[in-house]
């Protein structure tokens, strides 16, 4: 905790600057007893009066997403539910999986006043078929054949070819495909640079203002509320107003929280201790170590850009995995406190019955070609051990049970072995020079630039930052290099290695991995330059092409045949290595209980917990005032 303390005495002196600094940026006007605050994840808005999310990314975590707009579905991760949201039922196919009919709910308006009808599904979707600029445009292009409505609740999709999961397009858990309000999108000449300012949604909250350079957003409880799919299934939202805001740095967020000007954050392992070690009306996801949100079905890790040398070789990757002490990186990244996982899924949930402990045969067996006959077994099933270990060092209280190390630190990663990636890479004519430093093929100094997020308190900094420190420790000359425009150029292809999401999230820890694995498919992939609907990777091969596709044909109800497609395309992944997971996301998430109780922990998860997801509109009915003032 020494270190907790540290930087707890700086952000107690910081507070003598909070104010001439931090609250000139606060928004007025708003009730604190009737304002849940939020820290943004994302940082500072870019483009404060861009709402248009259908084109990409818009910062969507600034209240669109949270709080303003409804999914047909959504999940649950906390609980695995699948929440019914604009649609009123599951979505139905036919035999083949070639027609998909959504029912929709009766009842609900937009913000403005509107009814909601099976006429904006329609028109969302033969908008985006018709506008290649928009996010969804190559998968739907790709698959929709027809859409039309039979009434006014009812849609159906037809498809050129099986796909049994088509509907997860529509289902959200970070993102999916929107529903555009027809009577306003239809009077607009060019969707693409629309900016849908003020916002129309069909959630619980309407825009309210936001601050032009991008510190703050600001949403107001509609009148109407009960005419959003929040409202119909869980009550009345508790706050008025809910105002999502950025800070600076890791200081500002604490202090804002120590003074109760800040509702939810989430931090970095360094600040997250400290807010920790003040105590008082703060408190965390579960009540002891590691304290941090662990059921989280997202996984971290680093991202190669597969359509550039020499990330192209999949011998190089695999050479760059080896060059990694894992122990090492995860100290740097999370204070060891999160759970490893070798396969691009983390440890929770169904996945260790269906798929890490039935891989672990195949993980043992899995040998790399070092040449002249030589194979190396990189699989290390006793990863999850060391960084138990670690944490005891640390001076924490880990169990000895095998059973609660697995679900607390993992079940095995890949083998630290720098002599082993050595052998790959002078097997692919690298070298090295008199200093022990790497070069390419062609003779010049091996540079790695890992591209990522400008924010030091987030998981992809901190993983990108881990990676490049391991790697000049191997002797390449490798940089972390923070972009606020990462999203962009990781989108077009302009960058080396990312650290960003080595699979999309699933829908829940369940069996299904279909939005993990999609993601891959080749249709999907963009030449550089060009904007990537697929895997930032830009990785796809035939193989994976024929899994999807079976995958698609598959029954998501048919649980033993999915675990078999399922785990087919893992196994390419780890085979290919495009992109690398560490570890199954960690939410150094606190709450202030100062103004508003009830919030899903551990001993009451009824809800994710993170004011970032979608789900958050859904917890607000549950929030209790405290009446403090």
């Amino acid at each position: 905790m020494s270190r907790a303390r540290e930087v707890l005495v700086l952000v107690l002196l910081a507070m003598l600057v909070f104010s001439s600094v931090a609250l000139a940026q606060e928004p007025t006007g708003f009730p604190r007893d009737q304002t849940l605050i939020v820290n943004m994840l994302t940082g500072r808005v870019g483009t404060p009066s861009n709402f248009n999310e259908w084109v990409g990314w818009r910062w969507r975590d600034r209240g669109m997403q949270n709080l303003a707009n409804e999914p047909l579905w959504s999940v649950d991760f906390a609980t695995g539910q699948i929440i019914n949201g604009l649609a009123s039922g599951d979505p139905v196919y036919n035999e083949d999986f070639t027609k998909l009919t959504i029912p929709l709910r009766e009842g609900v308006a937009w913000s403005d006043g509107v009814p909601f009808t099976a006429d904006d599904v329609v028109f969302t979707v033969e908008t985006i078929l018709a506008e290649p600029g928009l996010a969804s445009h190559s998968a739907f292009s790709a698959k929709i054949s027809k859409v039309y409505k039979t009434n006014d609740y009812e849609v159906v999709i037809e498809l050129k070819e099986p796909d049994s999961r088509f509907h997860t397009h529509f289902l959200d858990r970070w993102g999916c495909t929107w529903i555009m309000p027809k009577h306003i999108f239809e009077n607009v000449d060019d969707v693409v640079s629309f900016e849908f300012d003020p916002f129309v949604g069909t959630g619980p909250y309407k825009l309210h203002s936001y601050d032009p350079a991008g510190y703050w957003t600001a949403w107001e409880k509609r009148e109407d509320w009960d005419k959003s799919p929040t409202g119909i299934l869980f009550g009345e939202p508790a706050p008025k107003y809910v105002l999502f805001r950025t800070f600076s740095d890791s200081s500002a967020k604490i202090i804002a929280q120590l003074t109760h000007q800040l509702d939810v954050a989430d931090h970095d392992a360094e600040g997250f201790a400290a807010a920790m070690a003040q105590g008082g009306t703060i408190r965390a996801y579960q009540p002891s170590y590691p304290w941090v949100v662990n059921n989280d079905p997202c996984i971290t890790g680093i991202t190669f850009n597969t359509a550039v040398a020499p990330f192209d070789n999949k011998e190089v990757r695999w050479a760059l995995i080896l060059a990694i002490d894992i122990v090492e990186y995860m100290a740097q990244a999370v204070d060891g406190q999160a759970t490893l996982s070798p396969i691009h899924i983390p440890y929770l949930g169904a996945y260790p019955e269906y798929y890490h402990e039935p891989m672990q045969e195949w993980l043992k067996s899995f040998a790399l070609d070092l040449g002249d006959g030589e194979l190396f077994y990189p699989y290390d099933p006793d990863a999850g051990l060391r960084i138990a270990e670690y944490a005891r060092q640390r001076g924490h209280e880990v169990s000895s049970d095998p059973e609660e190390i697995k679900k607390t630190f993992g079940i095995g990663w890949f083998k630290y072995a720098p002599d082993v990636a050595e052998k790959l890479l002078l097997k692919n004519g690298f070298k090295k020079d008199a200093n022990g430093r790497w070069l390419l093929p062609d003779g010049t100094l091996w540079k790695i630039t890992v591209t990522d997020i400008n924010d030091t308190g987030h998981h992809q900094f901190k993983n990108g930052n881990a990676a490049v420190q391991q790697w000049k420790k191997f002797g390449i000359d490798a940089e972390y290099v923070a972009s606020d425009a990462y999203t962009t150029l990781q989108q077009m292809g302009d960058f080396q290695v990312g650290a960003a999401w080595p699979a999309l999230e699933p829908w829940g820890a369940g069996v299904d991995l279909y939005r993990s694995l999609d993601i891959f498919f080749s249709e999907y992939i963009a030449p550089l330059g060009e904007a990537n609907h697929g895997h930032s990777s830009r990785w796809s091969s035939p193989e994976m092409d024929d899994v999807i596709k079976r995958m698609r044909a598959t029954d998501p109800t048919d649980i033993e045949a999915t675990v078999a497609v399922c785990t087919e395309a893992l196994k390419i992944l780890i085979e290919e290595m495009p992109s690398v997971p560490t570890y199954g996301y960690s939410g150094f998430l606190t709450w202030d209980e100062y103004y508003w109780t009830n919030w899903p922990g551990a001993e009451n998860p009824y809800m994710g917990p993170y004011g970032h997801w979608g789900t958050l509109k859904y917890m607000l009915p549950f929030l209790q005032p405290t009446g403090n003032k």
